[in-house]
């Protein structure tokens, strides 16, 4: 019986800022070097003409686009998948670096049918030194992963786009991500979330998460100050009841609520190992738990407020008509 042929790879980059080019650099090369070779590497540029010259001039050997969308990484991803033509689709961000093995690994679940996409895990690469009040839990703010997914390849609700793999026809299907809806300036919306839903409703198909295909993602100081902190938390708690609200209400956030109740319980192991004398960054951690989901839920509050508020404007400009 002769092997069943490896599906071909497009990797998708996008990119925004020549401050990240020498990170960009890096995201390309070890695309490029990876041992399961992606037929082709699509670096996407965001309303960025002289990036877009740079990248066209400097990174050889790779498709180099112009976002034809509003700007917003979601449009950005999206141009470069449609110009893709292969069976899977991978998306990388362009702070992002990982082993040679990332995309086989990443790409194993493919051969179960129903797998619409997968993702892999998610180290933070700390420009300076790990906040000691950092909460392993909390990891995802600063876009890694965090404590409480599965330690074995699993099936999960979502994975995440710094480092995740689309089945073609499924992504394609569904409009690809959710233009306007995503990170933009101050706006931090979960448009990966909102994909993975989108793709699994149709036809019921499911995501995997492979947490040995590791990459490793990059975290300036800058986002490792407490302020930061508490502004992503908020931006979270807003971005998951907009989400909400495109979807099927709160249904869509089962995943959220079984991760807070697991919140209690690392406050109590770290109270808990401060009072052993462990140390004071176990009692730091407990404050970050208890401040972080105290921001998320701001967050939805305001966006619930937000929300009902233009919900009201609506039904009041309909009725003067």
């Amino acid at each position: 019986m002769e092997p069943t042929p490896r599906p071909a790879v497009s990797i998708v980059i996008p990119t925004h800022t020549e401050q990240r080019w020498a990170s960009l650099v890096r995201t390309v090369a070890a695309a490029r070097s990876q041992t399961y070779t992606p037929a082709e590497i699509v670096v996407v540029v965001d309303h960025n003409p002289a990036l877009y010259r740079r990248a066209r001039r400097d990174l050889g050997g790779v498709t180099v686009l112009e976002n034809l969308y509003d700007q917003g990484v979601s449009g950005n991803r999206n141009t470069g998948a449609f110009h893709t033509s292969t069976s899977l689709i991978a998306f990388l961000d362009d702070d992002v670096v990982m082993g040679p093995d990332w995309l086989g690994s990443v790409v194993s679940p493919f051969a179960e049918p129903r797998v619409v996409g997968a993702g892999g895990g998610i180290a933070p690469a700390w420009e300076g030194p790990e906040p000691r009040w950092m909460p392993e839990e909390f990891l995802w703010a600063v876009g890694g992963s965090y404590a409480g997914l599965p330690t074995t390849t699993s099936r999960v609700r979502n994975v995440w786009s710094a480092g995740m793999v689309v089945r073609r026809d499924t992504f394609l299907a569904v409009g690809g991500f959710r233009t306007g809806f995503g990170k933009l300036g101050s706006q931090n919306r979960p448009e990966d979330t909102e994909l993975c839903l989108r793709m699994s409703a149709l036809g019921g198909g499911h995501w995997m998460y492979v947490p040995e295909a590791v990459i490793r993602h990059e975290v300036p100081r800058i986002r490792s100050t407490f302020g930061w902190f508490l502004r992503r938390c908020y931006a979270e708690g807003r971005g998951k009841v907009a989400m909400a609200g495109l979807l099927d209400g709160s249904e869509s956030l089962g995943s959220e609520r079984d991760y807070l109740r697991s919140l209690p319980r690392a406050v109590v192991r770290n109270l808990a190992a401060a009072g052993r004398g462990r140390g004071l960054q176990h009692a730091l951690k407990a404050g970050g738990v208890l401040a972080g989901v105290a921001a998320a839920g701001w967050g939805g509050v305001v966006e619930t407020v937000a929300a009902r508020r233009s919900e009201r404007h609506l039904e009041t400009a309909g009725a003067t008509r």
